[in-house]
């Protein structure tokens, strides 16, 4: 680096009338000017000036220690003199102070003079033979006097102690590789005599180089960080969409269905009010009958207790058989009111609301099978892990049970007594789907397994050992193996229904697709299983 001009020609750049060159001349005169440390101290709160500020009789204060005294004082006096003034006294900025101070006062990472007795001014160079760190005036005797010029000087630096050996007082220069330390020379031919050295700078270029590739390595990790945030970002909307979505789904599923019940309901009543309605008009009509008959019955029986009394022979003979003609001759021993049937209404009314709920999962699995058919993955047989009896077709989509046991390697991948087979693909994170024809078939075994799953001997189906399926026995006996969840569902792809769901669970490794075309049982079961392309219906 460029070094400093001596003094001299600042002078005289001062001198000059420079604009630039004023300040530097200000420098140092302040510089030459010896001032006391307590005459940078405010006598109030007796620390270094903050805000300074003078008062009229000449002596300065902090402006909030001068303002806080007077606050609590009856009198406007100065602390110091204690000269008293009638009115409270304005109080002016000491400029010259402020700027003493602040030459005072280091910076962050700011070196100061050694040298400088006043107000201490920012070091140029540090010397390494003096242990000293010089303003621009006092580095001139290290620029001018030959004795040293000798010196090593460095850029300015704290601590200058720690850059001496301790044991020799002279300067680190080397750096000792088989201790891993740095060293003077006076080490390297007396405790190190037999040890590796290199120049620091030397070692500094290495050690440089290996910060930059570090520097690299971590802006890399930091990069990967700000795109795994970024994926977790993104997977927060995604998940923020689909719950908008299902969210909008179940309220239309809720309304629909809360809207059935509601008619289903008023329908219900409408259905037993008019029923029972129905049961009113009949035995209104019955008893309206009945009432007739009892009118047209007491008339007669009125008849015939008057003709009783009669004492008339002729007219009780001749009026006799009028009384005697033909009365109501209705039976009402095997008339009743109707009784409706109110509780087929009201399983009627239950039975519909099954169809409707019936017809919303159909449309719910429906339209759940479209979105996850939409992480369809193309998956292969992988025939290192195939039982040995098991024969897998040449593209990998097909597999099916041999009667004869190949000789194959027995890899710690492969099936040994299971008839299993994985899939090449393996899945550790996100969502995926495949589909597997088992048409003509009475038995099979489908699901996922970890990666860790035991492959010798027999093999617990659960997925407390690894492996979420669903399985087929007998043509008709369907089975989940759910203890304790997963996280895996299986639907019927023509009919777009639901088969199962395991739930509440996480997968802490790889995911492979798992087949089984389980035993043949007599050509019974001899159709393969058939990794079917993806088709959104």
């Amino acid at each position: 680096p460029a070094e400093a001009p001596p003094p001299s020609s600042s002078a005289a750049s001062s001198s000059s009338g420079s604009d630039s060159a004023a300040p530097r001349s200000y420098h140092m005169a302040a510089a030459n000017y010896h001032w006391s440390e307590d005459q940078f101290l405010c006598s109030i709160c007796l620390d270094v000036f903050n805000d300074p500020v003078t008062i009229p009789c000449g002596h300065n204060f902090c402006k909030n220690c001068i303002t806080e005294h007077w606050n609590t004082s009856d009198q406007y006096r100065c602390p110091m003199c204690k000269e008293a003034f009638t009115n409270r006294p304005k109080l002016r900025v000491n400029t010259f102070i402020s700027e003493m101070v602040e030459l005072q006062e280091s910076k962050p990472g700011e070196v100061l003079c050694d040298v400088c007795t006043g107000p201490k001014l920012k070091a140029l160079k540090s010397c390494l033979d003096c242990l000293v760190s010089y303003c621009e005036t006092h580095l001139e005797p290290h620029l001018t006097a030959s004795r040293l010029k000798r010196h090593q000087l460095i850029d300015p630096v704290e601590n200058l102690e720690d850059r001496m050996c301790m044991k020799h007082d002279k300067p680190l220069e080397l750096f000792c590789k088989t201790d891993q330390t740095c060293v003077c020379m006076l080490c390297s031919v007396l405790d190190h005599k037999t040890h590796e050295f290199v120049p620091l700078k030397e070692e500094y270029e290495e050690k440089k180089a290996e910060l930059e590739e570090t520097e690299a390595e971590i802006q890399q990790m930091i990069q990967k960080r700000r795109l795994k945030i970024q994926e977790i970002k993104h997977s927060v909307d995604l998940s923020k969409d689909d719950a908008d979505r299902e969210m909008a789904e179940g309220v239309r599923v809720f309304t629909a269905l809360k809207e059935s019940v509601e008619r289903g309901r008023a329908e219900f009543i409408d259905t037993i009010e008019k029923k029972l309605k129905t049961t009113k008009k009949q035995a209104e009509a019955f008893i309206k009958e009945l009432e007739q008959e009892i009118c047209e019955l007491m008339k007669r029986s009125t008849e015939v207790q008057q003709l009783s009394r009669s004492e008339d022979h002729l007219h009780l003979i001749q009026r006799v058989q009028s009384v005697n003609s033909a009365p109501p001759t209705k039976d009402w021993t095997e008339v009743n009111v109707c009784q409706p049937l109110y509780e087929e209404t009201v399983r009627n009314a239950v039975a519909q609301l099954e169809e409707t709920l019936s017809e919303e999962m159909k449309k719910l699995v429906q339209a759940e099978l479209k979105r996850v058919q939409q992480y369809a993955v193309d998956v292969t047989l992988d025939p290192d892990t195939a039982q040995p009896n098991l024969i897998l077709s040449e593209d990998g989509k097909q597999v099916h049970l041999g009667d004869v046991t190949k000789n194959l390697p027995d890899n710690p991948e492969r099936f040994s007594l299971c008839v299993s087979v994985l899939g090449k693909q393996s899945f550790s994170s996100g969502r995926f789907y495949f589909e597997v024809q088992v048409k003509g078939k009475t038995g099979w075994d489908l699901g996922v397994v970890r990666e860790s799953i035991n492959r010798k001997g027999e093999i617990t189906l659960s997925p407390d050992e690894g492996l979420w399926s669903i399985w087929l026995r007998n043509g008709n006996e369907y089975e989940a193996l759910d203890d304790p969840p997963g996280l895996v569902s299986f639907y019927d792809v023509d009919s777009a229904a639901l088969i199962y769901s395991f739930t509440d669970c996480s997968f802490t490794e790889k995911l492979f697709p798992y087949f089984s075309p389980s035993l043949n049982y007599g050509g019974k079961n001899s159709a393969p299983l058939i990794i079917s392309p993806v088709s959104v219906k």
